[in-house]
């Protein structure tokens, strides 16, 4: 894996993330890549805003979106602490929009040589409506995509590499 200096791991904060999270860190520790981390404020919780905008007029999507931000930035803490896998020169990357499009996105923007990412995120009804973001991504993704797989496997990681 000499080639792989960039690591992109997509973290959406379901309970996926910390495995996905952790096992890119191990993997990145052990290679001695940089990541990037990635969440997308998804576009639907966007579009929810404006409408509950109608009836709430203190609340406007510039508000939301950098309390979205603060607040995941926070939680995007309190995962890294929780990797307890070592020291990675990591970078942050907060966007909104199209989950599938801004990771693609970010690829282009960042340049990394493998994307991290877990399968599941909101659950089966909207992965059976408006398809996987995982999905889309094994289909488009001009650099290898990994999936890891559920929180059961969230120990299994750092034993791995440790």
């Amino acid at each position: 894996m000499e080639h792989v200096k960039k690591i992109l791991v997509a973290v959406d904060f379901s309970d996926y993330s910390l495995p996905t999270l952790r096992y890119g860190l191990s993997l990145a520790e052990e290679i001695k890549a940089e990541v990037v981390v990635v969440n997308v404020i998804n576009e639907r919780d966007i579009m929810a805003i404006r409408v509950a905008m109608q009836h709430l007029p203190n609340l406007t999507v510039d508000g939301y979106v950098q309390d979205q931000k603060s607040q995941r930035s926070d939680r995007l803490d309190a995962l890294l602490q929780e990797t307890a896998c070592g020291q990675v020169k990591l970078d942050r990357v907060f966007r909104m929009g199209d989950v599938a499009r801004e990771l693609l996105e970010t690829v282009a923007e960042t340049g990394p040589d493998l994307v991290i990412m877990g399968t599941k995120g909101r659950g089966n009804l909207a992965n059976a409506v408006f398809g996987s973001v995982a999905e889309k991504m094994f289909r488009r993704c001009p650099v290898s995509v990994l999936s890891v797989r559920g929180p059961e496997h969230a120990d299994l990681v750092c034993r791995m590499t440790a």
